[in-house]
């Protein structure tokens, strides 16, 4: 690997750059760029900041200039070595980013230059230039700002397929949202609201006054039983309940079901901070989904990944991709949707923006921006 110093710059003339090839955020020399890069098994401040030259497209690729990427759970994961199927060390982060096309490789469109765009990475999107598939970039509609559609990328798009595609809960419903103040959370209850769903959502007390604003019943899981708090507002169940946490607790979400109800687990943010086999706590998610879907009484659960499918047929992923991701990015333009970006920093102060991410302390989306 390239020599990178812990956040300062360092050049590098070649080396490893993520998943999707060659990625960089622009330097101040012409033609130079800059990502931050995990080393390894380390604290936020042992993130690096390096210096590669500038991606180049190839044929049917273009060249993402970045203007907005995110700090999701899943780099909180990665850090550690906890998430379950990230890349080897050294590599660049970030989940996903929204930007405008600077170059575009032979067969891509050329109007395609020049256009905020939005995209999936899962890795290598803390930089500033990334090198992508043309096929994986989704146009971001007029008026949108480049921090605000960032936060309805990965968010957004595991909130609309959990809600629409995997628990199909029709108006009139009502779900349990865990964490509802968070950045899926926080999209997936505007968006169950705005289908005319009752939402339940859990949180610290200190976002309780902006979850009722919205029209959320909130229920603080620090202090309250959240069990018996559930079912004294749903006495016949939950049609869905969203479960980021994982842990013991989930089997409270599943007997909080009605009848017909549905499960989805998306997350073991309960075990972040835990050792041994990073597999292990998705395993056993996945042993209890299948051991509750062979009981009786109509109920479902689901381990939601937003890379389901992708392995079998790209083209389908894609096509099912571009779709939600419009619909999110439609109603974030419309406004049945708010973007809450909790704090913008620096790209260069990527592990400042780690730690905040990590606090517990703020609502909605740490963004990292150019």
């Amino acid at each position: 690997m390239p020599e990178a110093e812990a956040m300062n710059e360092a050049t590098a003339t070649n080396g490893t750059h993520g998943t999707h090839g060659t990625h960089g955020t622009h330097g101040t020399a012409a033609g130079v760029c800059t990502e931050v890069v995990l080393p390894g098994k380390v604290e936020p401040e042992g993130l690096q900041l390096r210096r590669v030259p500038l991606p180049v497209p190839g044929a049917g690729q273009v060249v993402v200039r970045m203007e907005a990427t995110g700090v999701s759970f899943a780099e909180q994961q990665m850090r550690r070595g906890r998430y379950y199927d990230q890349p080897p060390f050294p590599f660049v982060p970030g989940y996903d980013l929204v930007g405008t096309v600077q170059a575009a490789g032979d067969g891509v469109d050329r109007a395609l230059i020049g256009t905020r765009v939005a995209a999936l990475t899962k890795t290598g999107g803390w930089a500033s230039h990334v090198l992508l598939d043309a096929a994986d970039v989704v146009e971001v509609p007029e008026g949108v700002g480049a921090a605000e559609a960032e936060t309805a990328v990965v968010n957004g798009i595991t909130a609309w397929q959990m809600l629409h595609r995997k628990a199909r809960v029709r108006s009139g419903g009502t779900v349990l949202v865990h964490g509802a103040n968070g950045g899926v959370g926080s999209l997936l209850v505007q968006l169950a609201l705005a289908a005319g769903i009752r939402v339940i959502g859990t949180a610290s007390a200190r976002h309780h006054d902006a979850l009722r604003a919205l029209g959320v019943t909130p229920v603080d899981y620090r202090t309250e039983n959240i069990p018996a708090r559930v079912r004294e507002l749903a006495p016949g169940g939950v049609d869905a309940v969203f479960d980021h946490v994982g842990g013991p607790g989930l089997a409270d979400s599943w007997h909080l079901l009605a009848p017909g109800g549905t499960l989805v687990s998306y997350g073991s943010a309960a075990t972040r901070d835990d050792t041994g086999s990073k597999q292990w706590p998705v395993l056993r998610l996945l042993g209890r989904v299948w051991m509750w879907n062979a009981l009786p009484g109509g109920r479902h659960a689901y381990f939601f990944n937003v890379w389901a499918g992708r392995a079998f047929s790209r083209a389908r992923f894609r096509a099912r991709l571009r779709a939600d991701l419009t619909q999110v990015l439609t109603a974030l333009q419309r406004g049945d949707i708010t973007a809450t970006v909790a704090a913008r920093l620096p790209l260069a102060q990527a592990a400042e923006a780690l730690r905040l991410a990590e606090s517990g302390t703020v609502s909605g989306k740490v963004v990292l921006v150019p």
